[in-house]
């Protein structure tokens, strides 16, 4: 099998990398999942924005270096990634990206550092109507496969939201996940908050929002009328601000219903921005769940 997604994403990982810090976003994976539930590896010196809760000053002292202690997972993670679906996911960003593309990137790169990590991956989406549960794995392998019959599959006939995905969930799937949940603004706003509080009572839950474009623009569209919307419409500057307040609404009223239930949230508009908005969302998550 050729791992087309995954060398791309592996590509657009090292170029990160290779500007920021070496490993800076394998390194945020591991830090924001350290717990109770970890076994002392070794001792390492101290770098800047290590917890000072892990620094070993005894051996600090014997040393002359301060060193911190390092550790290791007593058990793998479950990564569950929740795919939006239905014609919605075929529109773009507000920086005219594909949706579905880059949704897709976002899922394979959260999927990748997983497996990387020694963690097991799993996926799950509506298609027509049914639900499609992948499995837990852990190779690169399985990634590539799962993202693949995303692309593939006609998930853009899907007429239920992601609320029946979610649902679906957490009545049968009983292993304790952390949840990678990515959709749009509109999905957010359709997932009751009793099913949230559900959900992250037993599980982590982290949103990824993927940006709609503007409706009225140079080249708007109206997806489920499949035609362009008329350019007059387009320039219409009150619509246009109509349809941004309405947007900002929502998008308060979004956070506000995740941050009752200490659910993180990021917005990726662009591939490029993929892995400097997960750093965002993993620190984000590691921070709420400390509070």
């Amino acid at each position: 099998m050729k791992l087309d997604h995954i060398n791309k994403i592996k590509a657009n990982i090292s170029i990160y990398s290779s500007k920021k810090t070496s490993n800076i976003l394998e390194g945020t994976y591991r830090s924001v999942y350290r717990g109770k539930s970890m076994n002392f590896e070794n001792l390492r010196e101290y770098v800047i924005n290590d917890d000072v809760k892990d620094i070993d000053w005894k051996a600090s002292a014997r040393s002359d270096n301060l060193l911190v202690k390092q550790f290791t997972a007593e058990k793998k993670h479950n990564i569950m990634l929740v795919m939006d679906t239905g014609i919605k996911m075929d529109g773009d960003t507000t920086l005219n990206e594909a949706k579905k593309e880059i949704a897709l990137y976002s899922a394979g790169t959260i999927g990748y550092l997983a497996i990387k990590n020694g963690d097991y991956m799993g996926m799950i989406y509506n298609c027509q109507d049914n639900i499609l549960y992948k499995p837990f794995k852990y190779n690169l392998f399985n990634l590539e496969e799962y993202l693949t019959e995303y692309e593939k599959d006609n998930i853009l006939d899907n007429q239920e939201g992601i609320e029946k995905t979610l649902r679906y969930l957490y009545k049968h799937i009983t292993k304790r996940m952390i949840i990678f949940i990515i959709t749009d603004i509109e999905g957010m706003e359709n997932i009751p908050e009793k099913l949230l509080k559900e959900l992250s009572s037993v599980h982590d839950v982290l949103f990824i929002n993927i940006g709609d474009a503007s409706m009225f623009g140079e080249h708007g569209f109206d997806l489920e009328n499949n035609s362009y919307i008329p350019s007059i419409l387009g320039e219409d500057e009150e619509l246009y601000n109509l349809e941004r307040n309405i947007k900002k609404e929502l998008m308060e009223k979004n956070k506000e219903k995740l941050k009752k239930n200490k659910i993180s949230l990021t917005t990726i508009n662009s591939f490029g921005e993929i892995n400097s908005k997960i750093i965002e969302l993993l620190e984000r998550h590691k921070y709420a769940r400390n509070k």
